[in-house]
């Protein structure tokens, strides 16, 4: 089935308009939704949406409102909310462009849509606020009212592509400000700074694949279901001990050793290959 569009408008920078549509980038999920069920007869337990005056009711008899005092509520129709906005307010508008990294990643929302152009008549301009992206290193902070709310995004290029990333409004995230009480500032040595620093330089991922990332829980939880399902007995797996307290030079010391116990194989594979080209001048040496 062919994706799509969440959403339909414009890139407005300044007096150029991009015509967009926004696709969803989140793909299908695999996570498994459990019913809430009656212990004793195994039936699912139902929600009703019920009037406390007419009894239960169906959506369309269900309607948005403001409670302006005690009971007295005033009714909010989404289409006028929609009638108020102007065409500016449906539109992505880019406040200006700043450094990738300047947003830090805790103010990321994780709801993420690639915009594409709407036809030919916005592949031009799209292409050239993409290009101009990437020339200079930029991303764009912009606005945009979709889904009845008003939002702060984040405009990205990547692969031929523009993102839209939704960030959150600083009101609510908690800032670091909140916690700083709990952090304490221990004296640590200069020994123990260098070994920290060697592990880290040891453990580094010379090229991010995130396909190698499974989720390992959805996973075990099919073969649970599938089980139950099969009518198998579940057997726990055995139990690992337990990580022991130790120092934490022992500790930054025999971390180190794992991590460069990994590098090893490679070297090892690359050892046939030396002794075959030391072997072959060796040969030269004596047939010469």
């Amino acid at each position: 089935m062919a994706a799509r569009p969440s959403w339909k408008g414009f890139i407005r920078l300044s007096l150029v308009s991009v015509p967009v549509e926004a696709y969803t980038a989140s793909a299908t999920s695999n996570e498994i939704h459990l019913r809430q069920l009656h212990r004793e007869c195994n039936t699912p337990i139902n929600y009703r949406k019920v009037c406390p005056i007419h009894g239960e009711l169906q959506a369309d008899d269900i309607v948005s409102g403001y409670e302006y005092a005690k009971g007295q509520f005033v009714i909010v129709d989404p289409n006028e909310m929609d009638q108020m906005r102007t065409e500016a307010e449906k539109s992505v508008l880019i406040d200006g462009f700043v450094e990738p990294g300047s947003v830090d990643p805790i103010y990321w929302s994780g709801k993420n849509y690639y915009l594409v152009p709407q036809g030919t008549a916005g592949a031009r301009p799209y292409a050239l606020l993409h290009r101009g992206m990437v020339d200079e290193e930029r991303h764009a902070v912009a606005k945009v009212t979709m889904f009845g709310r008003e939002h702060v995004v984040l405009l990205r290029p990547m692969n031929g592509l523009i993102v839209m990333s939704s960030l959150s409004f600083t009101n609510l995230v908690k800032q670091p400000d909140e916690f700083m009480d709990k952090i304490e500032s221990p004296q640590i040595s200069n020994e123990e700074i260098k070994l920290a620093r060697t592990l880290i330089h040891a453990s580094e991922i010379e090229k991010l694949d995130l396909t190698e990332y499974k989720d390992h829980y959805a996973e075990k939880l099919h073969e649970l279901i599938d089980a139950k399902v099969a009518g198998q007995q579940i057997v726990a797996p055995a139990e690992s001990e337990p990580p022991k307290v130790i120092d934490l030079m022992d500790a930054l010391k025999q971390s180190l050793a794992q991590a460069q116990g990994k590098a090893e194989p490679e070297k090892k594979k690359m050892a046939p290959s030396a002794r075959g080209r030391g072997e072959r001048k060796q040969a030269k040496r004596k047939s010469g």
